[in-house]
Parts: structure tokens; sequence; C-alpha cells
């Protein structure tokens, strides 16, 4: 079987069951989802497990997701689930949303760096849900990227990294979504977001009732620096502008200060900016669009090393 497999346009049953079969014998494989790449090996294996941690740089105290397939995968590796939690579920599997549930014995210690917790999701990429259920193992698999850079949402931006330490890659073109899973848990019946992704905060409240934003940065500073949050994290600095009616003024201000700026904007300000580059991100408002966009475009600022990169933010609420 050839290392690298196209399946942009098709997803080859056949391949993949030899993929599949990959992971059953401890190996890793770089493939697709609907967020992000991600990197992935047995889950219930701690020599796969392994792999995946060294491939990255990643240190064994950060615990990695498990993918599944379907529920009876989730109760094989969970236990004590409530009924808020299987509500969740139901509501948000196949999807962009990572729930933390305690584990059972069978979850490796070096998945959950020691936790009584396992984080779990079920994607709905055509490409990563087959390969889970050829495997017939839950799949650990953490975002396609080095450890402490930006997450990868088409092949071109990992390959070069990840090449030499995988056993297959998968190329599904770009991620439909391109932004991370939202991550969950519920504690004393309340949904805590520990950390924002495509599966917003209004649309988690509406099944729960309520939430807790754990993720939020107590500044009130409306200039935050978006390495802040370690997915975003990227070598040159980076200003994040909070949306308002004052962003533009904002984002010119810090252009009069630095001479050497890239401006990463919705389509609608992109024309406002006399920046050394203005990088289109989507139309304003279509988080989708937004999403899919923003790793990429990231990526493509911080290679060009400017003064800084000034990212304006966008508004919690999707256009009907």
């Amino acid at each position: 079987m050839e290392k690298y497999l196209d399946m942009k346009n098709e997803v080859k049953l056949n391949e993949l069951q030899k993929i599949a079969s990959i992971i059953k014998n401890d190996g890793i494989v770089l493939f697709p989802t609907e967020t992000v790449y991600g990197i992935g090996a047995n889950g219930l294996s701690t020599k796969a497990v392994e792999k995946i941690y060294k491939a990255k740089g990643r240190s064994t105290k950060n615990p990695i997701n498990l993918l599944v397939s379907d529920i009876k995968m989730i109760e094989s590796v969970a236990k004590d689930i409530t009924e808020l939690e299987y509500k969740l579920i139901e509501t948000f599997f196949p999807g962009p949303l990572t729930i933390i549930l305690k584990k059972k014995d069978i979850v490796p210690d070096i998945v959950t760096a020691g936790g009584d917790t396992v984080g779990v999701r079920m994607p709905s990429g055509k490409i990563a849900l087959k390969l889970i259920q050829e495997a017939g193992v839950p799949i650990a698999a953490p975002s396609a990227n080095l450890s402490g850079s930006l997450s990868g949402t088409n092949l071109n931006d990992i390959i070069g990294d990840f090449k030499d330490k995988v056993d297959c890659i998968i190329d599904g073109g770009d991620s439909k979504i391109g932004l991370e899973s939202t991550i969950v848990k519920v504690v004393d019946g309340v949904p805590h977001i520990l950390r924002p992704g495509a599966i917003t905060d209004a649309q988690i409240e509406e099944i729960a009732g309520d939430v807790v934003l754990d993720y939020l940065n107590k500044q009130d500073n409306n200039l935050l620096p978006s390495n802040d949050m370690a997915h975003y994290k990227i070598r040159n600095r980076c200003i994040l502008v909070g949306a308002g009616n004052k962003q533009v003024d904002d984002v010119k201000r810090i252009l009069d200060e630095f001479d050497d700026v890239v401006v990463i904007c919705c389509n609608e300000n992109a024309c406002k900016y006399n920046a050394k580059v203005v990088l289109n991100v989507g139309n304003k408002g279509v988080l989708e669009e937004i999403s899919r966009n923003i790793f990429r475009l990231l990526r493509e600022a911080d290679r060009l090393n400017p003064d800084v990169i000034v990212v304006e933010g966008v508004e919690e609420k999707r256009n009907r």
C-alpha cells in the first residue's frame, strides 16, 4: 500500500480497510476530520499512543482525546454517563464536540495523562468515521501539528512535519470546518466549556439550559494576544481585536504604530486597511467560512514574519 493516499474526491473503502489494519497493528496515521487533521493510533494501546507523543513532540502530561464511531464504543471506554451527557452526545454527535467523561480501566493511563477522565468525540467526516469503524477501536487522535504550533486544516501545511514519522497519510483536501472541536465537561449537572470551538456556547445552552465558560480570559481589554490560547500559538506577535463598533479604528491605530503589519480581516473590511498584507478570512458573521480559513491564514501570516499580525475578532453568533 502506498504511504500517501489521495481521497480528496473519493472515499476509498478498500484502502481504508488496509489503513485500519495499520491502526490495529499499533501504527500511526495522518488523516482528515471535519475539524482539523489528526494524527491517530489505537487508543487502547500504550505502545501506539507513545508514538503519537513522540511524533508531535508532545508532553505526556497533556492527555489525548479518543475518536469513536458509535455509542457502543463510547460506553466501552467511559462509565457513569449521566442523562445530560447522553443528551449532549445525542444532540451533537457525530460532530465537532468533545465531551469529557469518566474513563474505564480499558483506557491506558498514557491517553489520559494518569487522570480518571477521557475526552471523547465522534467525528462527522466520512474518512475519519469510516476509519474508526473499520479499525474497530477508538482512535487516539490529537490535532496533526507539532506541539506548540498551529493545527493543520490542509495537508500542505503539515505534511513536511510528519511524512517521515507516520505509516500512512490520507489527503482529504481542506477541512470542512477548520476549527477544533469545542470541549465540554459536565460538572454538577452544568456543562463547563473548557475550549471554544465549532459548537457555540449558545448551542450547548439551548440543550442544557445553562453553561459555564471556563475558557474566558478575565481581562476586560479587547486587545487580547491570540497566543494566550495554545491552539492559536504562532511565532510572531499577534493581536486579536475584539468585535464591536471601534474594531476598525482599533486596527488602524495598530497600523499607525508598526511598519510591517499583516491584517487578517473580514471581506467587508479588507479595503479599509493600508497594511503591507491584508488577508481575507471570509464574510462578516459567516462563522463557518471564517473558521474554515483562520488556521490556514494564521500560518500564511506567520511565514511572512511581520512586526505584528492583527486579527479581527468576530461576534459569537451566526447569520441566519
